[in-house]
């Protein structure tokens, strides 16, 4: 066997043992979400009260700001996967969408009752690692979020004030949206994909809107200036690979497809 051939009975093993795995931690997402919202209750409630702890307070100590900001970005996401859990409790039941957004290649509509009978119906395989990216990326935006913003100190200058407002309200909407889409995605929601391209669309927004609302609040030191355009730039570049590598699947994947569009491909 050269290089370039491939031995099907190998492909089909590695593919079986992938699919075993992935299978493996969608149960345990399923059967431990309670344990992986309460974990996560714990461990960002614990670090907001270090940094809180940790931080040199030289006006007197962190104001209620602080406190109600870091109590958002902790409370937030669970609160929205408990309020998604609710809202999709019969997500796969949903109709599908009357317009068609996603018109690559050439499909066949199955109802829903066959799309379910499918042997690539459901959330396992490559979608697995979707599923645990969403909810990785609200664990990174926290972290982002708790290193770049200290307690806000009583008084406070109104750019810090208002970099401090964007930069709360970016990272609590979008821990709160990714959170949502994960519990669709997982729910098998009809709208996903678009629901979660309309999450990227709006995060590269936010990051524009955060850029201009700041600067517009007064001139900030250079140190800060420069920071806060590296921090705005590292989102938007996330997002975009985020797009880059996931777009092309949502449209393509004959498992979204059969899962989220009952559809398969044409004959």
């Amino acid at each position: 066997m050269t290089s370039s051939e491939v031995d099907p009975a190998m492909f089909e093993r590695f593919s079986s043992r992938m699919n075993r795995k992935s299978a493996a931690l969608l149960l345990t997402i399923d059967t431990r979400l309670d344990r992986i919202l309460q974990a996560w209750l714990l461990v960002a409630g614990f670090a907001a009260a270090a940094r809180i702890a940790f931080s040199p307070h030289p006006h007197g100590g962190a104001g209620l700001t602080t406190f109600a900001s870091y109590m958002l970005l902790v409370v937030a996401p669970f609160a929205s996967t408990l309020l998604a859990l609710r809202w999709f409790e019969n997500g796969h039941l949903q109709p599908q969408p009357v317009t068609r957004l996603a018109r690559v290649s050439r499909w066949q509509t199955l109802r829903r009752s066959e799309a379910e009978c499918h042997p690539l119906y459901g959330t396992s395989g490559i979608m697995v690692s979707l599923l645990v990216g969403l909810m990785l990326n609200v664990v990174i935006r926290a972290a982002e979020y708790l290193a770049a913003m200290p307690p806000l100190p009583v008084p406070a200058p109104r750019w810090l004030s208002a970099l401090h407002f964007a930069m709360t309200f970016d990272a609590v909407l979008f821990g709160s949206l990714y959170m949502i889409a994960f519990v669709a995605a997982f729910r098998r929601v009809p709208l996903f994909p678009r629901l979660l391209v309309s999450i990227w669309i709006a995060d590269l927004v936010m990051q524009l809107v955060t850029a201009k609302m700041v600067t517009a609040a007064g001139p900030l030191p250079r140190a800060v200036s420069s920071a806060l355009h590296n921090l705005l730039e590292g989102n938007i570049k996330k997002v975009l690979i985020s797009m880059a590598l996931w777009l092309p699947y949502l449209l393509l994947s004959k498992r979204v497809n059969v899962t989220y569009r009952h559809r398969v491909p044409a004959a």
